[in-house]
Protein backbone atom coordinates (compact mmCIF):
# COMPACT_ATOMS: atom_id res chain seq x y z
CA UNK A 1 0.00 0.00 0.00
CA UNK A 2 1.41 3.50 -1.18
CA UNK A 3 1.30 6.74 1.54
CA UNK A 4 -1.36 7.97 -1.00
CA UNK A 5 -3.23 4.72 -0.54
CA UNK A 6 -2.87 5.20 3.49
CA UNK A 7 -3.63 8.18 3.64
CA UNK A 8 -7.80 7.74 3.99
CA UNK A 9 -7.14 5.43 6.63
CA UNK A 10 -5.08 7.43 8.81
CA UNK A 11 -7.17 9.97 7.93
CA UNK A 12 -10.25 8.23 9.46
CA UNK A 13 -8.52 7.24 12.57
CA UNK A 14 -7.35 10.29 13.77
CA UNK A 15 -10.82 11.49 13.69
CA UNK A 16 -11.91 8.59 15.47
CA UNK A 17 -8.76 9.40 17.63
CA UNK A 18 -10.41 13.29 18.23
CA UNK A 19 -13.66 12.10 19.03
CA UNK A 20 -12.31 9.26 21.69
CA UNK A 21 -10.28 12.28 23.06
CA UNK A 22 -13.39 14.53 23.29
CA UNK A 23 -15.37 12.27 24.92
CA UNK A 24 -12.98 11.17 27.46
CA UNK A 25 -12.54 15.03 27.67
CA UNK A 26 -16.22 15.53 28.82
CA UNK A 27 -16.12 12.49 31.34
CA UNK A 28 -12.83 14.10 32.91
CA UNK A 29 -14.58 17.64 33.37
CA UNK A 30 -17.60 15.86 34.47
CA UNK A 31 -15.55 13.89 37.09
CA UNK A 32 -13.83 17.51 38.03
CA UNK A 33 -10.42 16.52 37.23
CA UNK A 34 -9.48 19.51 35.09
CA UNK A 35 -5.96 18.34 34.63
CA UNK A 36 -7.13 15.25 32.56
CA UNK A 37 -9.48 17.23 30.31
CA UNK A 38 -7.51 19.99 29.68
CA UNK A 39 -4.51 17.38 28.53
CA UNK A 40 -7.40 15.43 26.85
CA UNK A 41 -8.33 18.91 24.91
CA UNK A 42 -4.86 19.74 23.96
CA UNK A 43 -4.28 16.35 23.20
CA UNK A 44 -7.72 16.39 20.80
CA UNK A 45 -6.48 20.26 19.51
CA UNK A 46 -3.56 18.48 18.19
CA UNK A 47 -4.57 15.50 16.41
CA UNK A 48 -6.92 17.47 14.74
CA UNK A 49 -4.57 19.85 13.48
CA UNK A 50 -2.50 16.64 12.56
CA UNK A 51 -5.83 15.29 10.35
CA UNK A 52 -6.10 18.87 9.25
CA UNK A 53 -2.29 18.73 7.78
CA UNK A 54 -2.86 15.08 6.10
CA UNK A 55 -6.44 15.86 4.46
CA UNK A 56 -5.14 19.32 2.88
CA UNK A 57 -1.78 17.25 1.53
CA UNK A 58 -4.03 14.36 0.17
CA UNK A 59 -6.41 16.67 -1.47
CA UNK A 60 -3.94 18.45 -3.15
CA UNK A 61 -2.43 15.39 -4.30
CA UNK A 62 -5.34 13.56 -5.36
CA UNK A 63 -8.37 16.26 -5.51
CA UNK A 64 -11.83 15.64 -5.60
CA UNK A 65 -13.75 12.10 -5.92
CA UNK A 66 -16.99 11.37 -6.74
CA UNK A 67 -19.12 9.17 -4.33
CA UNK A 68 -19.61 6.25 -6.47
CA UNK A 69 -23.79 5.91 -7.32
CA UNK A 70 -26.72 7.89 -7.92
CA UNK A 71 -29.53 6.13 -5.30
CA UNK A 72 -30.16 7.30 -1.89
CA UNK A 73 -26.86 5.69 -0.39
CA UNK A 74 -24.55 8.86 -2.39
CA UNK A 75 -27.42 10.98 -1.21
CA UNK A 76 -27.32 10.55 2.12
CA UNK A 77 -23.26 10.58 1.93
CA UNK A 78 -23.89 14.20 0.31
CA UNK A 79 -25.90 15.38 3.75
CA UNK A 80 -23.31 14.19 5.72
CA UNK A 81 -20.79 15.51 3.56
CA UNK A 82 -22.24 18.69 3.31
CA UNK A 83 -23.31 19.22 7.00
CA UNK A 84 -19.64 17.85 8.60
CA UNK A 85 -17.79 20.43 6.01
CA UNK A 86 -20.28 23.21 7.04
CA UNK A 87 -19.82 22.27 10.71
CA UNK A 88 -15.91 21.82 10.03
CA UNK A 89 -15.90 25.62 8.95
CA UNK A 90 -17.91 26.58 11.75
CA UNK A 91 -16.26 24.76 14.82
CA UNK A 92 -13.02 26.50 13.92
CA UNK A 93 -13.28 30.08 15.71
CA UNK A 94 -15.52 28.48 17.95
CA UNK A 95 -12.47 26.24 19.28
CA UNK A 96 -9.51 29.29 19.14
CA UNK A 97 -12.61 31.50 21.46
CA UNK A 98 -13.12 28.59 23.57
CA UNK A 99 -9.18 27.56 24.09
CA UNK A 100 -8.52 31.48 24.46
CA UNK A 101 -10.66 31.89 27.29
CA UNK A 102 -9.70 28.40 28.91
CA UNK A 103 -5.76 29.81 28.64
CA UNK A 104 -7.11 33.10 30.42
CA UNK A 105 -8.78 31.05 33.56
CA UNK A 106 -12.52 33.01 32.05
CA UNK A 107 -13.81 29.59 33.02
CA UNK A 108 -17.41 30.92 33.30
CA UNK A 109 -17.55 32.12 29.77
CA UNK A 110 -15.27 29.10 28.41
CA UNK A 111 -18.30 27.02 29.82
CA UNK A 112 -20.70 29.19 28.40
CA UNK A 113 -19.22 28.83 24.35
CA UNK A 114 -18.41 24.85 25.54
CA UNK A 115 -21.97 24.31 24.81
CA UNK A 116 -22.00 24.75 21.35
CA UNK A 117 -18.55 24.42 20.37
CA UNK A 118 -18.56 20.48 21.70
CA UNK A 119 -21.08 19.13 20.57
CA UNK A 120 -20.47 20.88 17.24
CA UNK A 121 -16.82 19.55 16.84
CA UNK A 122 -18.04 16.16 18.67
CA UNK A 123 -20.09 15.82 15.65
CA UNK A 124 -17.65 16.53 13.11
CA UNK A 125 -15.09 14.27 14.25
CA UNK A 126 -17.32 11.52 14.43
CA UNK A 127 -18.81 12.04 10.81
CA UNK A 128 -15.17 12.42 9.64
CA UNK A 129 -15.46 8.17 10.50
CA UNK A 130 -18.75 7.94 9.17
CA UNK A 131 -17.42 9.44 5.81
CA UNK A 132 -14.47 7.73 5.77
CA UNK A 133 -16.32 4.39 6.44
CA UNK A 134 -18.74 5.35 3.44
CA UNK A 135 -15.99 6.49 1.24
CA UNK A 136 -13.61 3.50 1.75
CA UNK A 137 -15.77 0.16 2.91
CA UNK A 138 -19.70 1.26 1.76
CA UNK A 139 -18.65 2.24 -1.76
CA UNK A 140 -14.82 2.06 -2.18
CA UNK A 141 -13.78 3.81 -5.56
CA UNK A 142 -12.44 1.31 -8.10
Amino acid sequence: MTAMELLPHLNGGLNAVVAALLLGAFAAIRRGNRRLHARLMIGAIVVGLIFLSLYVLHFFISGHHRFPGDDWVRTLFLVILGSHELLAVIVVPLLVRTVVLAGKGRFEEHRRIVRFTYPIWLYVAVTGVVIYWMNQHLRPQG
